[in-house]
């Protein structure tokens, strides 16, 4: 809080104190707005847009099967056959625009956050995990806050007009983007925008699991060779993700629910609002489906999100590489 006591407190600083400090603070600044950061949010950004296009089928069958519960279809391939089959081929890419939009802005936030913190912070030095872990879960926390009204209207357009098989899903009728922003606002308040915050603040482990296991193997690697291959950065990068989906993914199938709102599931017969609604949402589901409810769609998740972050890591490492070997910069050596 910026009371009296903070301006009594910088007003006690003897100038001398002052003027060696804003060298530190410009260098700080300098640091959080470095080219670098940027050229790593930017390579984030075109890994991740890359990655869930060319794998985007595979999170639409995934989202179908965590959000309609009554879908007799448990496997990837065939809820991907029933959806083109009822709605059409190119049902499964429905909603791609919202989602590489949100994706593309949810990535250069957490990229850029995390290299600019982390340039400030080990300056220089070697990581460790456990400040590969810090510097995850505060980029995390950033790309939630910012970015989570994004990740709510693109699961609604994702799924709207989905031949749901469970009737307690209240259909939408939006026309895009903007009238989505303006429809939740008008009927369910600005709030319903940052509908499943709270799984989301816990789900910034995911990618923080996901990066410190990644800079982990990275790390051992780099002792063994001079640099990794294309194949390396794959498969550790898949096998960080698979890690952390599978440790997280209870969370993930209520943060889906919470961001497509369209449940009627508490006894008024009322849509589900959001923070409150977590535990009561893991209760119902263990209590309708038994434990391997909360694991409802794992395969499609682990399928397109391990085969996704692979691919997206792997173009991110290659991007990055090339645009400092064209700009003639030495890339930090942080790892």
């Amino acid at each position: 809080m910026a009371g009296p006591g903070a301006a009594e407190g910088t007003a006690a600083i003897p100038a001398g104190a002052a003027s060696q400090r804003e060298p530190a603070a410009a260098a700080a600044m300098s640091s959080v707005a470095s080219y670098e950061s940027l050229v790593h949010a930017v390579s984030g950004a075109v890994g991740s847009v890359t990655a869930m296009t060319v794998f985007f089928p595979l999170d639409t069958a995934r989202l179908r099967l965590q959000v309609d519960e009554k879908r007799k279809s448990k496997t990837t391939p065939a809820v991907l056959l029933e959806i083109i089959k009822e709605e059409g081929l190119l049902a499964p890419y429905r909603g791609w625009f919202p989602v590489i939009s949100s994706l593309c802005c949810s990535n250069f936030v957490y990229f850029y956050t995390f290299n600019s913190l982390k340039t400030l912070w080990v300056k220089g030095q070697h990581s460790t995990t456990g400040k590969d872990l810090v510097l995850g879960v505060v980029a995390g926390v950033a790309n939630v806050l910012l970015t989570t009204p994004l990740w709510v209207v693109n699961t609604r357009l994702k799924l709207q007009g989905a031949k749901f098989r469970n009737e307690d899903i209240v259909p939408t009728n939006y026309k895009g983007i903007i009238d989505a922003f303006h429809q939740i606002i008008r009927d369910e308040g600005v709030l319903a925008l940052w509908n499943g915050t709270f799984p989301s603040l816990l789900l910034v482990f995911n990618p923080a699991i996901q990066f410190m296991f990644y800079e982990g193997f990275k790390r051992k690697l780099l002792k063994r060779q001079v640099e990794l291959t294309s194949l390396d950065v794959f498969v550790i990068g898949a096998i960080a993700k698979a890690v952390a989906t599978t440790l997280t993914y209870p969370l993930q199938t209520v943060q889906s629910i919470l961001r497509f709102g369209r449940h009627r599931l508490n006894p008024e017969n009322r849509t589900l609002g959001s923070l409150k609604n977590v535990f009561y949402l893991l209760r119902e589901r263990v209590r309708r489906f038994g434990l391997i409810g909360l694991y409802k769609g794992l395969e499609a998740k682990l399928l397109q999100t391990v085969l996704t972050a692979a691919l997206m890591i792997l173009v991110y490492e290659k991007l990055t590489a090339a645009t400092f070997t064209v700009m003639g910069l030495k890339r930090s050596r942080r790892h």
